[in-house]
């Protein structure tokens, strides 16, 4: 039902039908799904018209809202701010005059709630109590009432295949005399033709079901009026000399996303209760909050015109985004990194239709789904364990490579790149990953947009190697860059003579082969980055298996050392988090030091120095509830 409020929005002439099974019902995503009629604006949006089915069963149970009473149904969905019109009975020529009777009587009730909205300027818009169906009949009708002597119509054996055993002589005949009890012959003509004069009863052009264009959304989508990147930029003079909040950036930009599809209203950014949190609240310079229900006076940021989607429902998130992609429109999913993983389930259904729907030639292209996870696990360090969860990279890289893509910039000017070939891109699935927390940048944006539109590259002005380096040190995150960064200086200082190469990664899928993903890097162009027989201490921001996972099958993959989230996380500081995660400066010098052959002589007094320093840390954190300063305050200098 999610999906049919969300292609309902913005299209003030559509009226969407959504049947509600009684078993489905039972279901967190869709017992949250009753509340988007909060989120319905009768005056801009179309209508939603749910018809629950109440068949009585599910599986080999019975379903819990056919078993209470007609009252207490009815107060449950009046609560839910519904008009429940019941249609009931066994007799198909009964029931289908009293439904058809009752749809009319609801479309009528539809338009007068959509016209009331309409013409009413000046007034304050009121939510309106939308109608819909509870549509009562047995479970299996029409089909057989017994078999074996048992009983199917009206139980639960009607929802497994009724006759399954065709051995039997008396099945196959009652398999018989139930198809040719919906009087086949009088459907078809002797060739077996559909007879025209039934065919002539269904609606012709886009009024069929399967013309219609909110059918096929690519029929419909306008492109984004996008605005230009480089505008926003924050200014670095010289890498790692200014810091800024990723996020923040990011909102300045997607406000005048939002402000240039005003008119064609194409647009919306979906978010569980998180768009301030996650730093992105210079949308509502332009919209409010989408909100139908009351209003009080220490409200902010509310609107019966908004189009910002916020409902601490991960569910409805991701089914009004999907609802409205799939109808031809953009949006941006923005979440808390650890709790995407409830929508997994939905993300994989929409993956799997994405790839089924690229091999129908008919199928026109839609938008992508865009995710933007941010308050991310390195700096949940004040929220807990229990916020700290990079896994969902995990799970979309085990999906199609013509479908997915992630993406981990590692500072504002790289963010806004990414999220405006996101925003641009079609019929993908695109993860970002970046973090709101004020962090130093590294690139201007002439450079990071070649670092992005590449995928990867060696930051040449971070690197000393001159072709032949001792140790790559790569990453790919934002804390896991600052990190690698600041794992670089330790370096440099402990072996004044090191060589050091270091290389960035912003497109995760470029470190599979081309083979297997098109963003893949060539052998020959993976090589030249990491080399072929050179020690890699690779910082990562989620579980280390992904990045062994998509570079198995590269040369130098048993010299590609990583260190990630090993699922080690509490309440305490943001540097304490990198360091019982064995992701921090101290350990990524060591790592270094501990793989380069020349460097054996040293290993044994950069472990002692190592443990010194975590021994500094342990005790100043513990007196002070902070970060050392030389940790806190660290800066990049070339």
């Amino acid at each position: 039902m999610a999906h049919a409020y969300g292609a309902a929005f913005d299209n003030p002439d559509l009226i969407v039908s959504c049947v509600v099974g009684d078993g489905e019902a039972e279901t967190g995503a869709l017992a949250t799904s009753w509340h988007s009629n909060k989120f319905l604006n009768p005056a801009r949006d179309g209508a939603v018209l749910p018809i629950l089915h109440l068949n009585g069963f599910k599986i080999a149970n019975p379903t819990i809202l056919a078993r209470i009473s007609r009252q207490e149904l009815t107060e449950l969905l009046r609560g839910y701010g519904y008009d429940p019109h019941f249609v009931e009975g066994d007799d198909p020529a009964l029931v289908h005059q009293s439904l058809a009777g009752t749809l009319d009587r609801i479309l009528v009730q539809i338009r007068h709630i959509q016209g009331t909205a309409r013409d009413g300027a000046g007034k304050t818009l009121e939510r309106p109590r939308w109608p819909m169906i509870v549509f009562r009949t047995p479970k299996g009708w029409t089909g057989p009432k017994f078999v074996d002597d048992l009983p199917v119509e009206g139980t639960w054996r009607a929802h497994q295949v009724p006759i399954a055993d065709f051995k039997k002589p008396e099945h196959l005949k009652q398999l018989e005399d139930w198809m040719k009890s919906y009087r086949p012959q009088e459907l078809f003509d002797e060739r077996g033709k559909f007879r025209e004069e039934f065919a002539a009863l269904a609606p012709t052009g886009h009024r069929r079901m399967g013309s219609n264009p909110h059918a096929n959304g690519g029929e419909l989508l306008q492109p984004l009026s996008m605005p230009h990147f480089h505008d926003y930029a924050v200014a670095v003079s010289k890498p790692g000399n200014v810091r800024a909040e990723a996020t923040r950036v990011l909102g300045t930009f997607l406000r005048d996303v939002m402000k240039l599809n005003l008119a064609k209203q194409n647009f919306r950014l979906f978010g569980p209760d998180e768009t301030a949190s996650n730093r992105l609240e210079a949308v509502y310079e332009v919209s409010g909050k989408e909100w139908m229900a009351e209003v009080e006076a220490v409200d902010i940021d509310l609107s019966t015109e908004g189009r910002v989607m916020e409902m601490l429902s991960e569910h409805m998130c991701e089914g009004w985004l999907e609802g409205y992609l799939l109808t031809g429109r953009h949006g941006l999913f923005s979440c808390y990194e650890a709790f995407i993983h409830i929508i997994d389930s939905m993300f994989n259904q929409h993956a799997k239709w994405l790839k089924v729907s690229k091999e129908i030639p008919w199928r026109r292209p839609i938008a992508s789904l865009n995710y933007l996870l941010t308050s991310h696990v390195w700096r949940q360090d004040h929220n807990g364990f229990s916020h700290q969860d990079p896994g969902f990279i995990d799970h979309v890289a085990n999906k199609k490579a013509d479908v997915v893509r992630i993406y981990l910039p590692p500072d504002a000017n790289c963010l806004l790149s990414v999220a405006d070939h996101c925003l641009r891109s079609r019929n993908y699935i695109n993860l970002i990953v970046a973090g709101k927390q004020p962090e130093w940048q590294w690139l201007d944006m002439d450079a990071a947009t070649r670092h992005c539109t590449a995928g990867a590259g060696i930051w040449q002005w971070a690197s000393n190697d001159g072709g032949d380096p001792d140790v790559v040190m790569a990453c790919a995150g934002d804390v896991p860059t600052l990190e690698t960064m600041a794992a670089v200086s330790l370096l440099r200082e402990y072996v004044p003579d090191i060589r050091i190469r270091v290389v960035n990664v912003v497109d995760l899928m470029i470190l599979e082969p081309q083979a297997e993903h098109p963003h893949g890097l060539e052998d020959q162009d993976f090589d030249e980055l990491f080399t072929t027989d050179r020690p890699v201490i690779f910082a990562f921001h989620g579980y280390p298996a992904v990045i062994h996972k998509l570079t198995y099958r590269r040369h130098n993959h048993d010299n590609i050392h990583v260190r990630g989230f090993r699922d080690e996380g509490t309440t305490t500081t943001p540097f304490d988090m990198v360091v019982l995660n064995n992701l921090d400066r101290f350990q990524l010098a060591l790592d270094a030091i501990g793989r380069i052959p020349r460097l054996s002589d040293q290993v044994e007094k950069a472990t002692a120095r190592y443990w010194t320093s975590m021994e500094r840390h342990k005790f100043y954190i513990s007196e002070h509830g902070d970060d050392m300063p030389e940790v806190r305050d660290w800066c990049w200098s070339a």
